[in-house]
């Protein structure tokens, strides 16, 4: 299966502050899912639906996301030709500064140096497991200049939230940046496709304007201008707009239907292989309705919780309603309830950190509490 398309991910969005969480690293980065990035549905989807080359723009922070994605190998994009391109902001040699807008010069020379005639562009902050074929035939076969995936989901998840009117034909008349309420439900879900050569010129439009704001937001301003249609998504998205939604989504993991949509009815989920030995379950540990990874080892108690790689949860300690992330020590009689923990986070003996489901506790990456 092949796609003449090029993929376009973009890591960062400075609308959306998971707190703690993107302290250290870009939104593309965050962990999710016990041993996934966020950013590693997105790129699955594009890898699935046959795309060869896609560049992943990054703003700052993106130490750990290169760290990630390395060569791309997990991908198999680790080409000779096409591949995975990571896009750090663009500095020439005549100025230290992004101030004029060249930090899109290295996109814009990535695109030009592709060769495939449609783009598929999408945010990093949506959890999906889909292919875009057909999304691109479709707008193919419509004759639109742009097309944007949309659900039903409103305005339920906060803001960024973008909402499409439509005519008969799904042609969008107009687009109500995060609003307050609204008599439509059509909620973009982040995901563009339009011709390589009309993503240049609208480029280069910003660039000779000296705007900066690049974004599916900016392209979709153009609605008055461009014939923009919409295509409706009826599968599984989890948006992560902040905390809330990121802890919330995270929680329905642990639904059966909501695992058996995201990683068995579709196509598969790529990451990064880490090789690491099976958790070891203590005698005395008690575990009920919890993700665990590889590498764990439990000797308390855990329930409804996400334990990533390499956790230890020990002696007469009780983890309940949580997200603990890579390599977290949890020390003897400690009591974690709707907590969100970091890589690397040491909690010592007798600790007790409650938080509540629509505010829970985040500890950030390698703090000792």
């Amino acid at each position: 299966m092949f796609l003449d398309a090029m993929g376009l991910i973009l890591a960062d969005n400075n609308k959306i502050f998971l707190g703690e969480l993107s302290k250290p690293r870009a939104l593309a980065a965050i962990p999710f899912g016990g041993r996934y990035r966020i950013i590693d549905y997105m790129l699955s989807c594009m890898v699935n639906s046959g795309i060869k080359s896609v560049g992943i723009l990054t703003l700052n922070k993106y130490k750990s996301l290169m760290d990630h994605l390395g060569t791309g190998a997990s991908w198999d994009l680790d080409r000779k030709n096409f591949g995975l391109h990571i896009l750090p902001p663009y500095v020439n040699s005549e100025s230290t500064s992004t101030e004029d807008g060249e930090e899109m010069a290295g996109l814009l020379d990535f695109i030009r140096s592709n060769r495939t005639e449609f783009v598929v562009m999408a945010n990093s902050n949506i959890v999906i497991n889909t292919t875009f074929n057909d999304f691109v035939n479709v707008h193919i076969q419509s004759g639109a200049d742009m097309s944007v995936m949309y659900n039903r989901d409103g305005t339920k998840y906060g803001n960024p939230n973008f909402i499409f009117e439509t005519d008969k034909k799904r042609i969008i008349t107009d687009v109500l940046f995060n609003p307050e309420k609204s008599s439509s439900n059509r909620c973009c879900i982040g995901v563009i496709t339009l011709r390589r050569t009309l993503l240049i010129d609208l480029i280069s439009e910003m660039m000779s304007h000296g705007d900066r704001n690049f974004g599916i937001a900016s392209l979709l301003k153009k609605y008055d201008t461009l014939k923009i249609r919409a295509y409706e998504y009826k599968g599984l998205v989890l948006r992560i707009n902040n905390i809330q939604t990121y802890f919330n989504a995270s929680m329905q993991l642990l639904d059966d239907r909501v695992r058996e949509d995201l990683f068995w009815k579709g196509s598969p989920v790529y990451t990064k292989v880490k090789d690491e030995a099976p958790t070891l379950y203590y005698e005395a540990c008690d575990v009920k309705n919890a993700l665990v990874s590889d590498g764990c080892r439990i000797m308390g108690k855990v329930s409804n919780s996400i334990l990533f790689r390499g956790v230890t949860v020990s002696k007469n300690s009780a983890v309940r309603n949580s997200v603990i992330m890579q390599d977290v020590h949890i020390s003897d009689n400690c009591v974690l309830d709707n907590v969100i923990l970091d890589k690397n986070a040491v909690i010592r003996p007798g600790t007790q950190l409650v938080g509540h489901k629509d505010y829970p506790v985040v500890i950030d990456k390698g703090a000792i509490v």
